[in-house]
């Protein structure tokens, strides 16, 4: 009896871990934005796979590129912006997840199933849309909110307490739009005034940070912020006098990804969460929490009275977005010669 008894634990435990192992397999690793993903969207999707979720966060694109490139993320999910998208895709960092033939697709808008960077979403699906401007406080600057000067060309008050992306793209796009000077230019003289305009500027920036602008805003740290329009948002509900500019001289928009790295363990995990993302009441969860539009048709009906209503939601009439683009080799390579010199 012992025997048999010591038989049936031993296959009991063979067994108990067998299961433990299976469910240990039923996990999904995310390597996201900070402050990017809705807590209650996870639990949602939780609760409906018994997929685990874990949440790893970065602060720029180039921050994930690099991450890519090192070749041991473990991850199974990545949310590039759309510039870094054709990048990643020619360093070979992405699997293909034919999102055509997924359950769900349909609901995708048109202009998200023919995007520049990924037309027919054979690499990607769209994650949130929005605008890179800056958020100040009305407080402490009275005048027109809606150029590109107050960043660059402060007033007095504003001196001193100026806060920007560490991100050479965003910060590097912007001074262009600034200075009317095309997106990605090849051209040195062209980037020399870039560099000289971000020197100028230099003296009067109190941090490069693509993290804590919501709290250095709360506080009053900085006056002036780079920020995304979502995060607006968010710091104005806790501050009502911050306010989003949308620049005369145009507006740097973005669309972040979600997309599958080369070497993820957990595919067949990522592609119920991409399939799980294309469903309108889901998308509205991730929208709601973040405060940027989708590219999920229906997702708006969903939408909480913040976010219908919110100014950087629904920007100034005229306003000219300009979607930043993927540059090439040698566009790059004077980005990062200019943005090493300026924070040398």
């Amino acid at each position: 009896m012992k025997n048999i008894i010591t038989l049936i634990g031993a296959s009991a435990l063979a067994l108990s871990a067998g299961m433990t192992s299976a469910i240990a397999e039923e996990e999904l690793f995310i390597y996201n934005w900070t402050d990017y993903t809705s807590p209650d969207l996870i639990k949602k999707f939780e609760k409906e796979t018994g997929i685990a979720v874990t949440l790893d966060t970065f602060d720029s694109n180039e921050t994930l590129l690099a991450k890519l490139k090192s070749g041991a993320t473990g991850y199974d999910i990545v949310v590039p912006s759309h510039n870094f998208v054709e990048l990643f895709i020619k360093e070979d960092l992405l699997q293909e997840i034919n999102a055509s033939k997924l359950s769900g697709y349909e609901n995708l808008s048109d202009d998200f199933k023919n995007s520049f960077w990924d037309t027919g979403n054979t690499y990607t699906i769209p994650w949130m849309q929005g605008a890179t401007s800056f958020t100040i406080d009305t407080d402490a600057y009275k005048g027109d909110i809606h150029t590109f000067d107050l960043l660059f060309n402060p007033p007095k008050e504003l001196q001193g307490k100026i806060g920007m992306f560490k991100s050479a793209n965003d910060v590097i796009s912007t001074a262009q739009i600034a200075l009317g000077i095309p997106l990605c230019s090849e051209n040195p003289t062209e980037m020399t005034k870039v560099l000289e305009l971000l020197k100028k500027q230099k003296e009067h920036v109190k941090i490069y940070s693509s993290d804590g602008i919501l709290e250095r805003l709360v506080s009053g740290d900085v006056a002036v912020h780079q920020n995304w329009s979502g995060y607006s948002i968010r710091a104005r509900e806790k501050k009502a006098s911050l306010a989003y500019a949308f620049p005369k001289e145009g507006v740097p928009s973005f669309s972040d990804n979600l997309a599958v790295p080369q070497g993820a363990k957990n595919y067949d995990n990522a592609i119920k969460f991409i399939e799980f993302m294309m469903q309108p009441e889901n998308a509205a969860i991730q929208s709601n929490f973040a405060g940027y539009a989708n590219g999920v048709k229906g997702s708006a009906k969903f939408f909480n009275d913040a976010m219908r209503n919110s100014p950087e939601v629904n920007p100034p009439e005229g306003t000219n977005f300009i979607f930043t683009k993927a540059c090439s080799e040698k566009g790059i390579k004077l980005e990062a010669k200019v943005w090493e010199s300026l924070l040398q």
